[in-house]
């Protein structure tokens, strides 16, 4: 009897485990032994922290060096990044505007050879401009809001809040970027030209610049575009980036006088790290136009977009972090609303050679810059997407720049395709660089070249600088 009662434990043992390994459960064949199964990658942030602030401060801090020096080789590689301003052509209140293709060139390749070739020629042989290839944040493993020097100091000065990160500094030098602070053109009162005073507006100083100008909700939507709130990075919990406990950014941190001060960012939308996209903040001027917000999203309405970045893109998409760290949950009725009605009406620069179509009147304009529009609505095709008065049609594009390079791995950041992305407003263009969704063009001659190649249009040397000198006047 204990034979048989033996062997069927026997059999049952061994049908217990022919179950276990059919259902993928794995079976420790020694005593006290488990088989370990690899921790799968999750899109989610670990909540509870086991290691310390000073320890993490620590650790990063000497990391930062060699992780901008990686940054800066990746850039000098890319770019031609000295000073070379173009005579006479300034920003709205004057700040230089850089001039040139800086994007550096294959050895032994012109831009005639390239554009010469088909994108499968370029791809094979490796012959695609780094510069034109995404470029990366500058800490592209964590992402994250990283503000130009500029506006640090500023914003430490008026407010005494530290937008500094002990990781990571900005990348971009500053000739690059646009003027600081900028001009504030307002659609209600364009009489009044820039009513800045040159000054960033802050929470400080709102209510003096803007009392009498504004209605009381424009108002109380400014104040809160400028009141910051808990952000990913910058906050007070043991994971932020901040040496101080952070009250958080504002809106206005990166859309500073509601324009833009190039603070970079990675999409909150896209997964894993190495396919999220860095963001080159876009100007908030024009935006009563627009019918498309986020470069990728395809938002439909400034309030969503405002809701969502508070909501969703300050904390990478990921809610239950937005709850451990402190989420602004606006209410939408009124002050969702009321940022909104504020943001409506931030307007484009004054264009004096433009025509009330949008168009340059040939009593104002150099034969230039009448050449650069006939190419622009013609030969080189702009016009398409970029169709006056505002040069937006609202819509999203796929450039399918992959055609012309390989996959690979840059920073981090993984080259493979960009999708579809918003055609942006071109009013008042040079006064927002760096161009593209990234921030990869460092110029309008970048861009003109980067097109041109992109789309076929086989435009000359003379076609190329006229379409830049047209672009300057819109």
């Amino acid at each position: 009897m204990r034979t048989g009662a033996s062997k069927q434990r026997g059999v049952f043992i061994v049908a217990v485990i022919a179950v276990l390994l059919f259902l993928g459960i794995p079976y420790a064949q020694e005593a006290g032994r488990t088989q370990e199964t690899p921790k799968k990658k999750s899109s989610y942030m670990p909540v509870d922290i086991e290691e310390d602030f000073t320890s993490i401060m620590s650790r990063l801090k000497a990391e930062k060096p060699s992780v901008m020096k990686r940054q800066m080789d990746l850039l000098n590689e890319r770019y031609d990044l000295s000073n070379r301003p173009a005579k006479g052509v300034t920003m709205s209140r004057g700040k230089p505007v850089q001039e040139g293709v800086r994007a550096r060139l294959p050895e032994g390749v012109t831009w005639e050879n390239l554009a010469a070739m088909s994108p499968e020629e370029i791809r094979e042989k490796n012959l695609f401009p780094k510069g034109f290839l995404p470029l990366p944040h500058p800490k592209h493993s964590e992402g994250g809001m990283v503000f130009p020097k500029f506006h640090i100091d500023e914003i430490k000065k008026q407010e005494a809040r530290d937008l500094t990160r002990f990781d990571v500094d900005f990348d971009l030098p500053d000739r690059f970027l646009p003027e600081f602070p900028p001009a504030i053109f307002l659609t209600t009162r364009p009489d009044l030209g820039d009513v800045s005073k040159g000054k960033v507006v802050t929470i400080d100083n709102y209510y003096e610049l803007f009392n009498g100008i504004l209605n009381p909700k424009q108002l109380e939507g400014l104040r809160l575009l400028l009141t910051p709130f808990p952000q990913q990075q910058f906050n007070a919990t043991e994971d932020r980036r901040s040496e101080r406990p952070s009250f958080g950014v504002a809106c206005f941190d990166c859309h500073v006088n509601g324009h833009a001060n190039a603070a970079t960012h990675l999409v909150g939308d896209i997964r894993p790290q190495e396919f999220r996209r860095r963001i080159d903040t876009p100007s908030l001027r024009g935006v009563n136009v627009q019918r498309l917000f986020g470069s990728q999203r395809a938002l439909k309405s400034v309030e969503d977009f405002t809701e969502f970045e508070q909501r969703a893109a300050y904390f990478d998409g990921d809610p239950v972090i937005a709850t451990k760290k402190g989420v602004n949950i606006l209410e939408r009725g009124s002050q969702v609303h009321f940022m909104g009605e504020f943001q409506n009406i931030m307007d484009f620069p004054p264009a004096p050679k433009l025509g009330i179509d949008g168009k340059l009147d040939p009593a104002k304009a150099t034969p230039a810059e009448m050449r650069g529009q006939e190419l622009f609505f013609g030969k080189a095709k702009c016009g398409a997407c970029h169709p006056a008065p505002y040069y937006t049609d609202n819509l999203m594009h796929n450039l399918k720049v992959e055609r012309f390079y390989k996959p690979h791995m840059i920073n981090g950041r993984m080259a493979a395709s960009d999708g579809v992305i918003k055609t942006f407003p071109l009013r008042g263009i040079k006064d927002s660089p760096p161009y593209l969704n990234d921030g990869r063009l460092l110029t309008l001659e970048d861009t003109v070249e980067f097109f041109n190649l992109v789309t076929g249009a086989r435009l000359n040397e003379q076609e190329k600088r006229d379409i830049v000198v047209f672009m300057r006047a819109l």
